[in-house]
């Protein structure tokens, strides 16, 4: 599989290089040139079917012209110590829980997928490379998790002060880990805005091989498309009609990810999703992408900082923007309506949900003009519960028991260095340097 720029159909690069160049110069975002026909892929797996062969499987079905199957399969054998729960709720209701990772969150299967893909790229290649990235929560968690033993890839992490979270010290650089966290003495924003300052000169970039673990790069959003074949292959016996997934927005990365596997010939029906600032509908009920109205050449870079997968989106339809009516379904969700889907998702399957799942399922039960009786909705569940408590103790009077993992996830961590001014860029760039040394790899 090749991908090719949102904003250049010319501009067509291999896997590695849109993993290791992850922000095209013309300013847009890669994704697949072509999709393959992965039917006979997808309808051998079953529930037998462990989701580190499946991802392995899948990886060598689309990369086979780059990769050797042994190696696709070492890449997600290294990523995949943990996989989704399929839970069957009703006779036509599942949910899918992403949140069994190391740290409680569906970023996990994403970003360990990446440096795994990365480790390997850069060892057979010879290169090294560095990720650039700013948090305020979980990434910083996944990241010290993911990196663990990898010599060739190393991350610096952003943060305002006081927001660095589930990191042990050995993590640190400065302690023999792979994670360089950086306190910035202001807001998330001003993280995000000196990595798009150093993201803006290319020179930078290509002196250190710099890359993102958000879903700006393609390798952190791919594997996501694996979820949706892998809850096919556990619900697939009980299903007779429809299959709809039920999802909240976020950045719309799980959204584009499991359109993704519609194109690669999953069996899939459709996507129900709370309306959302960008992505609603019109007053004829049909779903509207805002940013459709700007012409591509009107607008801003793709953000390395804090991607938008929209536009991504809007690649998949542009050949026929009405077939995006057929599968994204929005449903305007009421704070009300939240809560009782809360409630109900407690009260009738003893399910905790947080906000955001609460908010999918509000959906699903709106739309049910979509699908028949013999239509099965599944529930993407993002992130564990008991990391919305408050929200949780709000509706139903309780909360979940945190993991032991979750529990980490979200202890504090000071890195024990002095935070850096919000203009000071220059101290940045010094850290890239001193990693960009050989001895530190």
């Amino acid at each position: 599989m090749k991908f090719v720029s949102t904003r250049n159909d010319e501009n067509i690069v291999s896997f590695s290089d849109a993993l290791l160049n992850c922000m095209p110069a013309d300013g847009g975002l890669y994704v697949p040139y072509e999709c393959e026909d992965l039917r006979n892929w997808i309808l051998y797996a079953d529930e037998k079917t462990s989701f580190a062969n499946l991802a392995g499987t899948l990886t060598s079905a689309l990369i086979n012209k780059e990769f050797s199957p042994i190696i696709c399969e070492a890449i997600a054998t290294r990523a995949f110590y943990f996989e989704p729960v399929i839970r069957q709720l009703d006779t036509n209701l599942f949910i899918m829980e992403l949140y069994h990772g190391p740290t409680g969150t569906f970023k996990d299967f994403g970003v360990s997928y990446l440096s795994a893909a990365l480790e390997t790229v850069l060892q057979m290649n010879g290169e090294k490379s560095i990720l650039l990235d700013a948090t305020t929560g979980e990434l910083g968690a996944c990241m010290a998790q993911a990196l663990q033993g990898k010599k060739l890839v190393k991350s610096v992490l952003l943060a305002p002060k006081g927001k660095f979270r589930g990191m042990d010290e050995s993590c640190f650089i400065w302690n023999g880990g792979n994670v360089y966290p950086i306190e910035v003495d202001g807001t998330e924003q001003d993280c995000h805005n000196l990595i798009r300052k150093v993201f803006n000169n290319q020179e930078l970039v290509k002196k250190y091989h710099l890359t993102v673990a958000n879903t700006a790069n393609i390798g952190r959003l791919l594997p996501q498309a694996f979820f949706y074949t892998f809850a096919f292959s556990r619900i697939k016996k009980h299903v007779c009609g429809d299959i709809f997934y039920a999802l909240p927005v976020g950045n719309y990365g799980n959204l584009v990810s499991g359109l993704y596997s519609w194109k690669l010939a999953l069996p899939v029906n459709g996507f129900i999703v709370p309306v959302s600032g960008n992505l609603c509908f019109d007053a004829e009920g049909r779903v509207m992408v805002m940013d459709s109205f700007v012409p591509l050449q009107e607008r801003l870079r793709a953000d390395p900082a804090d991607p938008s997968n929209l536009e991504r989106m809007e690649h998949i339809f542009k050949a026929n923007s009405l077939l995006l009516r057929s599968f994204v379904y929005p449903s305007n969700v009421s704070a009300n309506a939240t809560v009782e889907a809360c409630k109900e998702l407690f009260t009738k399957y003893h399910v905790y949900a947080d906000q955001e799942t609460c908010m999918a399922y509000a959906a699903a039960k709106l739309r049910k003009d979509v699908f028949d009786d013999d239509g099965a909705v599944v529930l993407v569940a993002r992130n564990d519960p008991s990391a919305d408590e408050s929200f949780i103790q709000q509706c139903i009077g309780e909360v979940p028991e945190r993991e032991e993992s979750v529990i980490k996830a979200f202890k504090p961590v000071h890195p024990g260095k002095p935070a850096i001014s919000p203009d000071d860029s220059d101290i940045l760039i010094s850290v890239l340097n001193s990693l960009n040394l050989l001895r530190i790899f």
